[in-house]
């Protein structure tokens, strides 16, 4: 049952006040590297939720520090926490990465943005670190590639990967007449079924797509990128021509996908705007409305019932039986029939660490095979770690990571080069053009292809 409009208002109100407090700014002097810095104690920096009551990362991370400072007498742990949405994680993190005085040992880098900090300098080359580690070995292709910069080097070694997709309310379904099996074919199929919960049940958002700078790469990646890489034949790469090297300018499924983000908010489908543009939308979905009722369909990510775990502060044993799973599909129903995006997070060496054989060891702690299977069912990921992934003991370990498993067959990795990142604020610029309705599609279109030739210093080609 979906609370009251009253008890609705009272967690907005909360979800607000939490939100605040955690875009507080980091204070950089509380971790000190350097020449003067103590040789017995590593300094760990990772993102810390901006959700008061989630605490995955932060149990997880005290457990290693637990298992290393007992296996490595006389060296402490002291873990750094960054509490920020992700634009502004990433902003942090590399104004702490530029000074030995602010750097840490070890940080959290999502590898949208590792080979734009390769270039920059920022990260230290692990290739003599994992030439003698055994168990690189174990770690799938893709996934050590996702963390590889353009000079062949690898500088960070992933915790895990993601996939996406449909995710949807089946009590909400039920109201509006839609089946709980529900499987959409085409974007119309989605679109038609957040039309019908408008109709039928008009107290709830029909569908979420997260859009606009506010939220930084959950609108590129976890919206428009689901749609944009759904729009050809899945063959050739819709952003990035590889062969060429150079970024592709707005064509017509660029124009396609922020065609369809604009009619989610044009005929009111999703969120209203002011709720969509905040940067801390994410919490309120994982934390407020799904959970309670309150959102029909929400396009989003695997890792979304760490926060429902035991444990979480969000605790919702129930979800897997109130929750329906659908992939996301094609523009017209086009083989493959499906899509879905892949990035994840790997742990790197600042280059100016002033410990870093010491952080690759804690890398070592944080990455045997238990505790790596242990993060993968703690966090919602998919493992990365093949002994792990064949492991039926993983694959069974909680609702949903077999849907999302199974979905890497069909997954498309980022062109995560040096210029990404601002390629990606382009077209978070566009879909919030068309989200406010401020931009007409052809004109959010045309303002990319000048952004991106900016970005790129003019590295474009057409298609």
């Amino acid at each position: 049952m979906r609370p009251t409009a009253a008890r609705s208002r009272s967690s907005a109100r909360l979800t607000a006040f939490v939100a605040l407090a955690a875009v507080t700014p980091l204070v950089l002097t509380a971790c000190q590297g350097g020449s003067g810095a103590d040789p017995d104690t590593l300094k760990v920096s990772f993102k810390q939720s901006t959700d008061n009551s989630v605490k995955v990362m932060d149990t997880y991370l005290a457990d290693i520090k637990e298992q290393f400072e007992k296996a490595n007498p006389g060296k402490k742990v002291e873990l750094v926490p960054i509490k920020a949405p992700d634009a502004e994680y990433y902003t942090k993190l590399q104004q702490m990465l530029r000074s030995p005085r602010t750097a840490p040992d070890l940080v959290y880098e999502d590898t949208f943005l590792i080979n734009s900090d390769i270039t920059s300098g920022y990260l230290k080359p692990l290739d003599p670190y994992l030439a003698k580690w055994k168990d690189w070995d174990r770690f799938i292709d893709t996934a050590k590639a996702a963390a590889r910069g353009e000079d062949g080097k690898t500088y960070g070694v992933p915790d895990g990967t993601d996939t996406r997709g449909l995710w949807f309310s089946k009590d909400v379904f039920a109201e509006a007449g839609l089946p709980a099996d529900w499987q959409p074919r085409t974007w119309d199929d989605v679109l038609d079924a957040a039309r019908t919960i408008k109709k039928e049940v008009p107290d709830v958002i029909p569908l979420n797509v997260y859009t606009g700078k506010p939220v930084g790469e959950a609108a590129t990646m976890q919206t428009f990128e689901m749609l944009l890489y759904g729009t050809g034949d899945g063959g050739s790469d819709p952003l990035y021509d590889r062969a060429a090297k150079k970024w592709i300018t707005a064509g017509k499924g660029f124009r396609d996908s922020l065609a369809f983000v604009e009619t989610v908010y044009r005929e009111k489908l999703g969120p209203d705007v002011s709720d969509a543009l905040d940067p801390n939308v994410g919490t309120r979905v994982r934390g407020e409305w799904l959970p309670q009722g309150r959102l029909g369909i929400a396009l989003d990510g695997s890792w979304l019932p760490q926060d429902w775990l035991e444990g979480s502060g969000h605790e919702w044993p129930e979800w897997s039986e109130e929750l329906g799973l659908a992939a996301m599909p094609t523009q017209h129903g086009q083989a493959p029939g499906r899509v879905s995006m892949s990035g994840g997070w790997t742990w790197s060496i600042p280059a100016k660490a002033a410990n870093p054989d010491l952080a690759f060891e804690f890398i070592k702690t944080l990455q045997t095979r238990a505790n790596a299977q242990k993060w993968y069912v703690a966090n919602s990921g998919i493992a990365v770690r093949q002994d792990v992934a064949d492991d039926p003991a993983y694959a069974e370990a909680q609702p949903g990571i077999r849907f999302f498993t199974d979905l890497v067959e069909h997954t498309h990795y980022r062109p995560a080069y040096p210029a990404y990142p601002k390629v990606s604020t382009a077209i978070q610029e566009a879909m919030e053009g068309v989200t406010t309705g401020d931009l007409s599609v052809e004109e959010a279109a045309r303002g990319y292809d000048d952004a991106l030739k900016d970005a790129t210093d003019n590295q474009v080609t057409g298609k």
